[in-house]
C-alpha cells in the first residue's frame, strides 16, 4: 500500500469496511458544525445601490468604493444610527462596498437582525453620498457654482443681443450690413464655445449628484455560512479527514507483505505458502472489556487494508500445500525431526495454518506450536527441537518486529529452518463426510500437541 498509487477501489474498501466509523465520525462533525452555529448567532445582509452619474474609470469607481467604507463614513455612520454600544471601529468589519457594472457602487451592512442590516446599508449609502459631496466641492464651493451659474446667464443675454442686433441691421442690401452680421454670428459662436469648454474643464461638473437609488431591500434569509451549512461543512470536513487519516496511515505502514521482505527480515528460506480459508477468528469473539466492545463496534477489529481474499481451490488443494511444506521439513531435518513452530501473538491467520500443520504432518516431523509476543519475544529453550519454524500471516508485520523474533529464536538456541506464509482466501463449498471419507483432517494431537501461553 505504500508503494502503491491511491485508486479508487482503495477508496471503496475504506467506505466498505470502515463505514461505521465513518458514519460516527461525519455525525460528530455535523455536531461541532451545528455548536459552531450556535456560537456564532444568524446574521443578516442588507444592500444599497448608489448611482454615480458621468463618466467613470474603474480605479476611480475603486477609489469611490474605498470612501464609501473609510473610517470617516463609518464613523459617521455609527454616529448617526445610535445604537447602544455600537461604535465606528466595531461597524468596520460588518460594512462593505463594491463597483458594479453601470456606475453602480453598491453598499453593503451585516447586522444580527433584517431590520438592523437594512438601516445599517442605508445609513451608510447616504453618509458616503454627504461625504463624497463634501470633498468634491459642491456644499463648500457655492461661490465657485453661483459664478458659473451667472456667466451661463451672461452668455445667453449676450447671444440674444447678438441675434436682436444681427436682425437690425440691413437685411444684405450692402456689403457692410452682410460683413456685420457675420462678425456677429462668429461672435455668438465663439461664445458658445467658450461656454462648452468651460463646462468640459469643470472637473466636478460631469460627476456631481451621487444619487441613492432606493432603500435597501429588508433581507429574507441568513447570511452565510448558515446554520445548515455549517452543520454540512462539519459533516464533510470530517468524513474527508477521517478518509484521508485512512490514506495516510497506509501510507506510512511499514509491514511487509510480499514474501522476499519477510525471509529477507527473518533471515530464512521461504518453505511455501498455505491457505486459511478465511473467518473469524475464535479468540476475538471472546474478548471482553470497553475497549474490545468499542473496536467491535466501530468495525475496527478488522483490517481494512489488505486485499480482497481470492477464491481457494477445494479443500484437497490446501491439504496438498500443507503436505508439501512437511515433507520439505522431512527433507532437510534430521532425525529425530522435532520443530517448535512460533507463532507471532495475535496472528490469528498464522495460529489456524499452526494448527492445520500439526494435523497434516502424519509422517513427522514433530511440532510444538507456541505463540510469542511481538512486543517482546521470548522462545522457550532448546530441548529436543532439531529448530524453529516461524509461521505468520502476510502484511502483518513489520520487519523490526521479525528480526526481533528472530533473535529471540536464536537467543533460546534455536535455528530458524525455514518460514511458511499463510495467506487468508474464501474457501469453496466444502464437500461432506459422506463423499469424501478420505479427506477427513487428521487429529493434531496425533502427532503433536499446542502450547496456547506466549513464553
Amino acid at each position: 500500500m505504500s508503494d502503491d498509487t491511491i485508486r479508487l477501489v482503495t477508496i471503496g474498501r475504506i467506505l466498505r469496511r470502515r463505514w461505521r466509523l465513518l458514519t460516527i465520525l461525519t455525525v460528530v462533525g455535523a455536531l461541532l458544525g451545528y455548536g459552531t452555529s450556535m456560537l456564532n448567532p444568524p446574521r443578516y445582509t442588507a444592500s444599497a445601490p448608489v448611482l454615480l452619474p458621468g463618466q467613470w474609470e474603474e480605479r476611480e469607481l475603486l477609489t469611490q468604493a474605498q470612501i464609501a467604507t473609510s473610517s470617516a463614513v463609518v464613523d459617521r455612520t455609527a454616529a448617526a444610527l445610535g445604537w447602544k454600544g455600537v461604535k465606528g471601529s466595531d461597524l468596520r468589519s460588518r460594512v462593505g462596498a463594491k463597483a458594479a457594472d453601470g456606475n453602480i457602487i453598491n453598499i453593503s451592512g451585516t447586522a444580527d437582525t433584517p431590520e438592523r442590516a437594512q438601516r445599517l446599508s442605508d445609513q451608510m449609502a447616504k453618509e458616503f453620498v454627504t461625504f463624497a459631496a463634501r470633498i468634491s466641492g459642491n456644499s463648500t464651493d457655492t461661490d465657485a457654482a453661483t459664478n458659473s451659474e451667472a456667466l451661463r446667464q451672461k452668455v445667453a443675454e449676450a447671444s440674444r443681443r447678438i441675434t436682436d442686433l444681427a436682425n437690425a441691421a440691413d437685411p444684405g442690401k450692402t456689403v457692410e450690413s452682410v460683413q456685420a452680421r457675420t462678425e456677429l454670428e462668429k461672435m455668438r459662436t465663439a461664445l458658445q464655445d467658450a461656454m462648452k469648454k468651460l463646462d468640459e474643464a469643470n472637473p466636478t461638473a460631469s460627476k456631481a449628484g451621487m444619487v441613492v437609488m432606493g432603500p435597501a431591500p429588508r433581507p429574507t434569509s441568513e447570511a452565510p455560512p448558515t446554520r445548515t451549512q455549517l452543520v454540512a461543512g462539519g459533516a464533510l470536513l470530517a468524513f474527508l479527514l477521517a478518509v484521508i487519516g485512512h490514506l495516510t496511515a497506509a501510507r506510512m505502514n511499514r509491514r511487509l507483505r510480499t514474501e522476499p521482505e519477510i525471509t529477507a527480515a527473518l533471515g530464512a528460506a521461504l518453505l511455501g505458502t498455505v491457505d486459511v480459508p478465511g473467518q473469524r477468528p475464535a479468540h476475538r469473539a471472546q474478548e471482553r472489556g470497553p475497549r474490545a466492545l468499542v473496536r467491535r463496534i466501530l468495525g475496527l477489529d478488522t483490517r481494512w487494508d489488505v486485499p480482497v481474499p481470492q477464491m481457494s481451490g477445494d479443500e484437497d488443494s490446501r491439504r496438498t500445500r500443507y503436505r508439501r511444506v512437511c515433507a520439505r521439513l522431512r527433507d532437510q531435518l534430521p532425525a529425530p525431526r522435532r520443530l517448535l513452530v512460533v507463532v507471532p501473538d495475535g496472528d490469528a491467520t498464522a495460529r489456524l495454518a499452526a494448527e492445520q500443520l500439526v494435523a497434516e504432518a502424519e509422517s513427522g516431523p514433530l511440532l510444538r506450536v507456541v505463540q510469542v509476543a511481538v512486543a517482546q519475544p521470548l522462545v522457550p529453550d532448546r530441548d529436543t527441537e532439531s529448530g524453529a519454524l516461524v509461521v505468520l500471516s502476510a502484511g502483518s508485520w513489520t520487519a523490526e518486529e521479525l528480526a526481533g523474533i528472530a533473535e529471540a529464536c536464536a537467543d533460546a538456541g534455536h535455528e530458524v529452518v525455514g518460514t511458511v506464509v499463510a495467506v487468508t482466501v474464501r474457501a469453496r463449498t466444502t464437500r461432506t463426510a459422506a463423499d469424501s471419507p478420505g479427506d477427513a483432517a487428521p487429529e493434531p494431537a496425533v502427532h503433536g500437541h499446542t502450547s496456547g501461553g506466549s513464553a
